[in-house]
């Protein structure tokens, strides 16, 4: 804990999906040696189908006037749940962090410390080891690598969900009201104020991940399409190179012409032409399919998060929710 006479506010940020087994645990352990004195709670239940819904009930009655608890209408995914509860939240700084122990309540305390020492914007936990499954292991390599292009990331920095925000990034973020939100993604549009400290990383106590394959390529497609406009040149580079392969194989059956060369006439060039030229355009149509969907569900005020339900009260510093 750490130990000064004028110590900062901090809110903990805990999205909460399926989260029966552990969420009352780790609240408990979580306030009974809080990363700062005045360290209060909010708990984001994102359509949970099991028992947490009465845990996260019991948090607030157990630790009254320290946690805040916000019921979403449904399942809005991990990052919209954590809007919410950056919305709700009232503290100088705020950690966000999993409901499973895969991130020890202790270590939170080493992400504030560093955040108000160095006078960070957001300080990422960087796990020695990941206790992840191998596939979604690779899945954050290539989603770091992706980052490291679309964001214009430091490739030596990595996009844990267990991290350290300021005041000044969160109320910046929170701004943000668009239906498919990339806290990292809004947090790379604000500051490059950022840094990384190592942490622990443990298994998951009980159940497994709730990111499914098909979730971690909507998390991919919001971050390529939301938050930059890369794929849309990287389209057009892809047909300016097209467009040079036509004429090399324009060039290539006008040789064969003269040289005499036995094959079907212009089977090589259709096959390999329509094959290709098909496939680009129906990548480029879909790319641009998915950057006028997402346009449409904002135009339209898609919402974000619906919340149906506030319990307890330990952020008065925080904002109202939004409610659709």
């Amino acid at each position: 804990m750490i130990a000064a006479p004028s110590s900062p506010t901090l809110t903990v940020v805990i999205p909460v999906y399926n989260a029966e087994a552990t969420i009352g645990r780790l609240v408990d352990d979580l306030l009974a040696n809080p990363p700062l004195p005045q360290t209060d709670v909010v708990l984001i239940n994102d359509g949970s189908r099991d028992g947490s819904h009465r845990e996260c009930l019991a948090c607030c009655e157990r630790h009254a006037g320290r946690v805040t608890y916000l019921k979403l209408a449904r399942n809005f995914g991990e990052h919209s749940a954590v809007m919410a509860g950056l919305c709700q939240s009232g503290g100088e700084y705020v950690v966000i962090m999993d409901d499973d122990f895969q991130n020890p309540p202790a270590e939170a305390a080493r992400l504030v410390e560093t955040a108000v020492a160095g006078g960070y914007d957001v300080v990422y936990g960087a796990f020695r080891e990941k206790c992840h499954h191998p596939l979604r292991n690779w899945g954050s390599a290539f989603h770091d690598r992706v980052a490291t292009w679309l964001l214009g990331k430091p490739p030596h920095l990595y996009l844990s969900s267990f991290k350290c925000l300021s005041r000044f990034i969160v109320d910046r973020i929170t701004d943000y009201a668009g239906p498919s939100p990339y806290v990292d993604g809004l947090i790379f549009r604000v500051t490059d104020n950022i840094t990384q400290v190592p942490v622990t990383h443990c298994q998951r106590q009980t159940g497994r991940s709730g990111y499914t394959l098909w979730k971690l390529v909507r998390l991919w497609l919001t971050m390529f399409v939301n938050f930059s406009v890369a794929p849309l040149r990287l389209s057009a580079v892809l047909g300016l190179a097209v467009s040079a392969f036509g004429l090399v194989m324009a060039v290539w059956s006008l040789l064969e012409k003269l040289f005499c060369v036995e094959v079907p006439a212009g089977w090589p060039t259709l096959y390999v032409t329509v094959v290709i030229f098909a496939g680009i355009q129906l990548v480029m149509l879909g790319l641009l399919g998915e950057y006028v969907g997402r346009g449409l569900l904002e135009a339209n005020r898609a919402p974000q998060f619906v919340v149906r339900e506030v319990h307890g009260g330990g952020t008065p510093g925080g904002r109202e929710p939004r409610r659709w």
